[in-house]
């Protein structure tokens, strides 16, 4: 059919008050289209541009070849160039246009930009009824009219390819992006022009037909198209209109384009390939994704980054079909280059996907390649988290050539000294890779693996929840046996020593440890967990418990008493009450053997001031373990023994001395300890049957800290029931606090408050007959001047005066 043409004239350069006007209008063009388009068309001189120029100048003008839609779906293509006026006008600006009615393609289904070079454009109207030229219906043939010079144009522009690429790519969406038109600065317009036809050729053809544009414009800020061209001198305003503006005629760019996809095609362009975009389009997936034209470019020689190759890769992983055997061997071959040296870890991920989509479905010749790069990463470049081959991968003269390479490196890694600071992923790692290429280890293992052990828990204890490295540890067990066997027995080796990390790590990672091997004490922390949860705070019962399912008597194998203390109360001593009961569940010997006693000793220095059983306790250690216990511990233990003595047996003679001397030797003695044993002291002392060289010591001894103690005890309510009801043992009192007035400050000034504060409150609730019977008690068992002395006291309410009296009596008797 044959398409409308429209021809209009700008209004001439300095002539403001003129207005353009159409010269020529094809049927069906109607007069609200010729309005939408004319300010598409129109058309303004560049800066510095002369309104009368030579012919020359007149020649270097830029044109603007516009592509555009309009409101009813209709499209126009056409060209605006500077052409010779009269003589009121020397200049105007003529544009030729073809109008496509809606549903109607270009002849021949040519793309717009296609018609940029055709020789049919006219730069004036024609006259005369003479035959109308046609610009689209003329062009030559095949692609050649688009795609002539743009590589050597693409190649030139590199810097700035996978930028524009990647906004043409938007610039082309379905919805138009929105903040106005991409602006292409370049000093020819026909530069702009040649975007377009990179674009004509990168794009897929819809993507292209939506790709409105003109290759010239001084507003681009006004501009309803979708790309617009325009000159140097008007980048600022371009960017200050918050266009986003490539300048293709400055500066290269700092920053690359983050769109992969765009990178891809940068590079094929630069690689003079345009070809493999139609090839690429044929494959299956998004047209915009990086992986399928990044595959096509490496099968065809393209060197690409990494994350284009490692697109391709995933690519190929997910559609492992889409490929025939010839561009699967050339992908393979091109990932595995030995000239690629920029390789990153989700590059190497990728691949392991790929392997493992091939593995099976190509021969093996194919794929060996793929796992030989995979295993040396896994062995050089430490990527814990690739997915290794199979062990037949390695079958035959490949995997021999690469196990003698990576061999002797494995090992040697693995013998290092600097195992104990190796992440427990990559001792993993190097333990699988070993056994694909079949590399004899026996030596290395047991060492090896008891690094392994520390390093798990240590690991283990610093994550929260499952530890990264389970998946691979677990798959390494279950691979190889001889590693699983070694690593439980040292993880049971260790138990003892933390059995709290390793019942954290079973928690976390279930081992499979239900085989032949004994391993009591694993049993043991893999049962702490049920065992807590059944029977709750009942600790001697978990300890039972979780001893049984050691499988081992404390007897056979004391060990398992450090493991079940450790489990069941941590870092916690136990309680008088519990340290007993273990005490009595094992000999002496096995919890010599195994450490615990030091958790008993514990348990009695850390009992509380009222309990009874820490005394008999302490006794029963200090019989059963005399070898062991010393230091500090022993005194505060021996001192515990004393105040067992003081309460219920005949201690030795000099007790005073005996609390004090333990005391110093236990320093820093424990409150509650100090506490009891001051308690047994003086209560002893207090006592009726009390022996006097032992008061008269501790009296002379002056001990501060005693003498408080005695103090309390004196005050406190038995002792006080005492003395009101017992007259001797009253008169017994006041004799002994009255025997010593030239002691120490502390015991004078405590004996004088108790007389005054104790005593005589309780003197004066007796009877007459009570006290005559304190009076003569106190004649009886002392001096009559002492009788007279208390006699004077029971009337005196002068403390000062009664301590004199008292001294003076006592001396004239």
């Amino acid at each position: 059919m044959s398409l409308a043409q429209v021809h209009h004239i700008s209004a001439a350069p300095g002539d403001e008050e003129a207005a353009g006007r159409f010269t020529a209008v094809g049927p069906g063009v109607s007069a609200a289209l010729l309005a939408e388009l004319e300010p598409l068309i129109g058309y303004a001189l560049p800066d510095g541009a002369s309104h009368r120029p030579a012919d020359a100048e007149l020649r270097s003008l830029p044109q603007a070849f516009t592509y555009a839609v309009l409101s009813d779906g209709s499209r126009v293509v056409g060209r605006t160039a500077p052409a010779r006026g009269d003589g009121t006008a020397p200049v105007r600006f003529h544009t030729h246009a073809v109008h496509l009615p809606p549903g109607v393609p270009l002849p021949g289904d040519r793309l717009p930009v296609e018609a940029w070079r055709s020789p049919h454009w006219v730069s004036a109207t024609p006259v005369g009824g003479g035959a109308l030229s046609d610009p689209l219906g003329l062009l030559p043939p095949g692609p050649a009219p688009v795609r002539e010079g743009l590589d050597d144009f693409a190649v030139s522009r590199g810097p700035w390819l996978a930028a524009v690429l990647a906004d043409l790519r938007r610039a082309s969406e379905e919805e138009a992006p929105a903040g106005g038109p991409m602006v292409l600065v370049e000093r020819q317009s026909a530069d702009v022009a040649r975007w377009l036809g990179l674009a004509a050729v990168t794009l897929p053809r819809e993507s292209v037909e939506r790709l409105t544009f003109t290759t010239y414009t001084r507003r681009p800020g006004s501009s309803a198209l979708r790309v617009v061209g325009a000159l140097p001198e008007d980048a600022a305003a371009a960017r200050e209109a918050g266009l986003r503006v490539h300048v293709c005629a400055d500066r290269p760019p700092v920053d690359g384009a983050p769109d992969a996809w765009a990178r891809t095609a940068a590079r094929v362009w630069r690689s003079r390939a345009p070809e493999l975009f139609e090839e690429a389009r044929g494959l299956p997936g998004d047209p915009y994704a990086a992986g399928p034209l990044a595959v096509i470019a490496l099968c065809a020689g393209v060197a690409l980054g990494p994350e284009e190759r490692a697109a391709a890769a995933g690519w190929a992983a997910e559609r492992p079909y889409a490929l025939d055997a010839k561009r699967t061997g050339q992908l393979v071959e091109a990932l595995t280059s030995p000239g690629i040296d920029d390789r990153t870890g989700s590059e190497f991920d990728a691949v392991g996907r790929l392997f493992g989509a091939l593995d099976g479905r190509c021969p093996a010749s194919v794929t060996a390649p793929l796992a030989a790069m995979l295993v040396t990463e896994a062995v050089r470049g430490g990527n814990g988290s690739l997915e290794l081959p199979r062990r037949d991968a390695f079958v035959g003269p490949d995997g021999e050539a690469i196990a003698r390479v990576l061999g002797p490196e494995i090992l040697t890694e693995l013998e290092s000294g600097a195992g104990g600071a190796r992440p427990v992923a990559r001792t993993v790692q190097l333990l699988r890779v070993a056994r694909l290429l079949g590399v004899n280890g026996t030596e290395v293992l047991p060492e090896v693996v008891d690094r392994l052990a520390r390093t798990t828990l240590t690991e283990a204890d610093g994550s929260e929840g499952t530890p990264a490295f389970a998946p691979a540890l677990l798959e390494l067990l279950d691979e190889q046996f001889d590693v699983r066997t070694a690593l439980l027995g040292a993880l049971d080796r260790i138990a003892p020593e933390d059995p709290g990390a390793v019942a954290r790590f079973l928690e976390r990672v279930a081992l499979p440890f239900t085989g032949t091997q004994a391993l009591p004490h694993l049993r043991m922390c893999a049962e702490v967990p049920g065992a807590m949860t059944t029977l709750g705070r009942d600790r001697t019962a978990v300890w039972h418990r979780v001893l049984r399912a050691a499988g081992l008597s404390p007897f056979a194998e004391p060990l398992v008493l450090r493991t079940a203390v450790g489990l069941v109360w941590e870092d916690r001593a136990p309680t008088v009450e519990e340290a007993r009961l273990l005490l009595e569940a094992a000999t002496s010997d096995a919890h010599r053997a195994a450490g615990t006693w030091a958790r008993l000793v514990d348990a009695a220095l850390g009992a509380p001031a009222d309990t009874e059983d820490g005394t008999a306790l302490a006794h029963d250690l200090l019989r059963a373990f005399p070898q062991e216990i010393g230091g500090r511990e022993r005194a505060a233990l021996q001192l515990l023994e004393l105040c067992r003595d003081l309460r219920t047996g005949a201690p030795e003679p000099g007790w005073t001395e005996q609390v004090r001397t333990l005391r110093d030797r236990a320093a820093p003695l424990e409150p509650a300890i100090q506490e009891r044993a001051f308690t047994a002291l003086v209560e002893r002392l207090l006592a009726p049957d009390r022996p006097g060289a032992e008061l008269y010591a501790f009296v002379r001894s002056d001990d501060a800290d005693l003498i408080a103690a005695y103090d309390r005890a004196a005050r406190a309510e038995p002792t006080r029931t005492r003395l009101r009801t017992h007259p001797a043992y009253a008169a017994d009192c006041f004799t002994h606090w009255t025997a010593h007035p030239h002691a120490g400050t502390a015991w004078t000034t405590t004996a004088a408050a108790l007389l005054d504060e104790v005593l005589r409150p309780a003197v004066r609730g007796m009877t007459a007959e009570a006290v005559a019977e304190v009076e003569e008690t106190v004649g009886r068992t002392g001096s009559s001047g002492r009788a007279n002395a208390f006699r004077d006291w029971n009337r005196s309410r002068a403390l000062g005066r009664l301590g004199r009296r008292i001294a003076g009596r006592v001396r004239r008797g």
